[in-house]
């Protein structure tokens, strides 16, 4: 086991780099997966929730989910409503929908793992048509060190390396697996992590065939050669194109933290990101050590200091708030500008998203959503890469304050 698990660490385009270790989206995403489920469970218990997923507070929750690389990747699909096959059975169904809502709950607010394993049996006993143990991804999101993720290679890879049998679909299944990957991640824990993602990104390289081991040798080889060269060049490609993306948030956070200061502006940029660098030089190198707000609730502060960019003036107010959004979640992204709108409270400050061009139109949709419109606390724009990565040395040079933005941004 410690031969395999050195292996998985010691490949660079493993799930264990380029998911779980090395990728700061993912922590920003239980924050984010854990409010917009609180909104689930609010519209449920208020009759408002709809009855398809599309356009569901539901879909924004999966979306998170599965935008969290290849692990995650088709995660919303067993929440899809199918009408013709009426699954999962939790939109049209009002005794249903009320249940998975209390499950969702409870599974929130729950302080021991027993809890939750009361709620899996209650749901588990309504029999509730397509609803299976694919609910066990928003579970991880809300207890990490309780349960892994699951899905079709994180099973297939289990049943490999343990020598099993268990089924995707079967909530016993994944009960019986969490057990075992428990006590096999407690033996191993200075190798992997207490949060069971590690673990499970094992399972997932050997169910998809990249990790190879004796048992799975023979399948392996029994897939034909030039499939296996796609995939291994699939995720080669996904590999450089998550560099790209990331060079690319680090040359945005470098703008805009050189337009901040060139205006008289303290920048801070989001604290796990200090060591990433533009350039040759470190972006913690404009940022200010410490970002030290007055009257922020613990966990509020500890949201806000993720937010990419905040320009502060000398009085180390908060002026302006900046999230990049490269590819991961643009509802995400204002929630975290909504936690520090509120916390502020003034309406006056202006919070920006910046993105990609082909992505304006998904802003323009986000920022349109009846819940966000009706935002009274915050003004939020967007700005291009583009119109930054061109127009940035101007607005240094002629700029005065915030204001110079305006020339740029764009709202709807």
């Amino acid at each position: 086991m410690e031969k395999i698990i050195q292996e998985y660490k010691q490949d660079e385009e493993s799930t264990y780099h380029t998911w779980f270790l090395n990728n700061d989206e993912r922590l920003k995403a239980f924050r984010s997966i854990r409010k917009s489920l609180t909104k689930v469970i609010v519209e449920i218990e208020s009759g408002t929730f709809g009855n398809d997923f599309k356009g569901s507070s539901l879909e924004t929750v999966l979306s998170a989910i599965s935008e969290q690389k290849q692990v995650f990747e088709g995660a919303a699909h067993a929440f899809y409503w199918k009408p013709k096959l009426r699954i999962p059975d939790i939109y049209e169904n009002e005794s249903n929908k009320r249940a998975f809502g209390r499950f969702l709950k409870v599974c929130m607010e729950a302080m021991n793992e027993e809890q939750i394993f009361s709620e899996i049996r209650k749901l588990n006993g309504l029999n509730i048509k397509g609803l299976g143990p694919a609910t066990a991804n928003i579970l991880y999101f809300l207890h990490p060190t309780w349960f892994p993720p699951f899905n079709t290679a994180i099973v297939k890879g289990f049943n490999v390396l343990f020598s099993e049998k268990k089924k995707l679909g079967s909530w016993d299944s994944y009960l019986e697996m969490r057990e075992i990957i428990i006590a096999k991640n407690n033996n191993h824990r200075n190798q992997l992590s207490k949060d069971l993602g590690a673990f499970a990104g094992l399972l997932f390289e050997i169910g998809s065939n990249r990790l190879v081991l004796e048992n799975n040798a023979l399948s392996v080889l029994e897939i034909d050669k030039e499939k296996i060269h796609k995939a291994l060049n699939k995720r080669h490609k996904e590999v450089q194109e998550d560099e790209k993306e990331e060079s690319a948030h680090s040359e945005m956070q470098y703008y805009l933290a050189k337009l901040g200061q060139s205006l008289g502006y303290r920048v801070w940029i989001a604290r796990n990101d200090h060591k990433r660098a533009w350039g040759n030089q470190p972006l913690g190198e404009w940022s200010i050590k410490d970002l030290k707000l007055d009257n922020f609730p613990e966990a509020v502060l500890d949201t806000v200091s993720l937010i990419d960019v905040l320009w502060l003036d000398q009085a180390n107010n908060i002026v302006s708030g900046f999230e990049v959004e490269k590819s991961t979640s643009i509802y995400s992204g204002i929630l975290r500008l909504n936690d520090l709108a509120l916390s502020l409270n003034t309406g006056k400050n202006q919070f920006y998203l910046v993105a990609p061009d082909h992505r304006e139109k998904e802003i323009r949709a986000q920022l349109l959503r009846p819940s966000f419109r009706n935002l009274e606390t915050m003004n939020i724009s967007y700005i291009l890469f583009k119109d930054l990565r061109c127009d940035c040395d101007a607005m240094c040079k002629f700029g005065n304050d915030i204001s110079v933005l305006h020339k740029i941004c764009k709202t709807v």
